[in-house]
């Protein structure tokens, strides 16, 4: 028997990869295995063989030495000894499929030493511009669940303590053989808690939690935008006995304002002036989130014109860094006007420049036409 080729006893190459070996093994040791085939020795003896070339090839090292010096690379008393007392048939069958699956499909079970952790909130907040702008802390109210003030969470009456379960002995889970399957189903006793309350806390009634409305203060830092969520760790729900606060997520809406958008960290804004201050010049005031802002307009300014304003924008609460001010100019044309007003226009319009030099692109609009028209001549 050991002087057989380990190659051949799995039916696989010299060549073949580790998962190749796994798959081989297991598709084999299911068929021979003891527990399948009561009482006959000869598939005993070659689930043995094949344990044995499963235990050879699956070792690089062993592998290694297998291939360069065969069956004399080990020493067979020593090894078959050893080997014999290892692979008896007294093996229980679920092992091949909870060492060689885990293996083949990275699924080996592990200890979860991560603590349990409550749900997540999200809350939406509305905030204005002037908020964004300058920040803001507020007071908000979350309906949220929270650890049971009586018991502390453990659900139990207070004196009172939870007991390990008696069905699954703290695993949640009952074994069940059935044949050479072993099915695991949760514990019936415990439903998968892994603990007993005899007492139950008469507020939560054993849940150890409880929904209650929260209040807690926020604060909101300068130049967070449409859709930004801020996190708030450990303000979340309470994840049951034994267990972490999760988060709570703010999700920030911005309110629509009347004289400015946003861009990034840009603000716009549309800057109505009259005709006068366009042509002569001046100072105006622009209303701005936090005062005013003093400008001055150059003379012969036209409408559409677009002026920056150098950090006055929103500052970035990612880069420290302040957007810009952009004010759009529009020319206003004045209306309800008195008697005197309109005699007034009137002479201005007949003071203007015949050739319409005073209006260069009212001048350049009837050269084209001109030239339209004198196309088709």
């Amino acid at each position: 028997m050991l002087n057989k080729d380990y190659y051949d006893i799995l039916g696989i190459k010299k060549n073949a990869e580790i998962n190749e070996i796994k798959r081989a093994y297991k598709r084999l040791a299911i068929k021979y295995h003891p527990d399948r085939n009561k009482g006959d020795k000869i598939s005993e003896e070659k689930f043995k063989e094949i344990k044995q070339a499963y235990e050879i090839l699956s070792d690089n090292k062993k592998r290694s030495m297998y291939d360069q010096y065969g069956h004399s690379a080990f020493n067979q008393d020593s090894y078959s000894s050893g080997f014999s007392s290892d692979f008896s048939s007294n093996n229980d069958f679920s092992d091949i499929f909870g060492d060689v699956f885990s293996d083949i499909f990275g699924s080996k079970k592990k200890k979860n030493n991560k603590s349990k952790v409550g749900s997540d909130v999200l809350y939406e907040m509305e905030l204005s511009l002037e908020e964004v702008f300058k920040g803001i802390s507020k007071k908000i109210s979350l309906n949220i669940i929270d650890k049971c003030s009586i018991c502390n969470g453990s659900g139990c009456r207070p004196g009172t303590k939870r007991k390990t379960c008696h069905s699954c002995n703290g695993s949640g889970v009952i074994n069940t053989r059935q044949g050479f399957f072993t099915i695991q189903q949760t514990c019936n006793t415990c439903n998968g808690y892994t603990y007993v309350i005899d007492d139950v806390c008469y507020i939560c009634r054993g849940s150890g939690t409880n929904n209650i409305i929260k209040k807690i203060f926020i604060k909101i830092p300068i130049g967070v935008d449409n859709n930004d969520r801020i996190r708030v760790i450990g303000k979340g729900n309470y994840g049951g006995y034994d267990s972490k606060y999760g988060d709570l997520y703010i999700k920030i809406k911005v309110k629509n304002h009347p004289i400015f958008t946003r861009n990034k960290n840009d603000l716009y804004c549309k800057l109505p002036i009259n005709f006068t201050i366009a042509a002569l010049g001046g100072y105006i005031e622009i209303p701005y989130l936090d005062n005013k802002i003093r400008f001055k307009i150059p003379k012969e300014t036209q409408s559409g014109k677009l002026f920056r304003i150098k950090n006055k924008g929103i500052k970035s609460y990612k880069y420290n860094k302040n957007g810009d001010l952009l004010c759009k100019i529009v020319i206003e044309t004045p209306i309800n006007l008195n008697k005197y007003q309109k005699n007034l226009l009137y002479k201005f319009g007949l003071s203007l420049d015949k050739n319409n030099n005073n209006n260069p692109k009212y001048k350049k609009f009837l050269t084209y036409i001109k030239n339209f028209f004198n196309s088709f001549v």
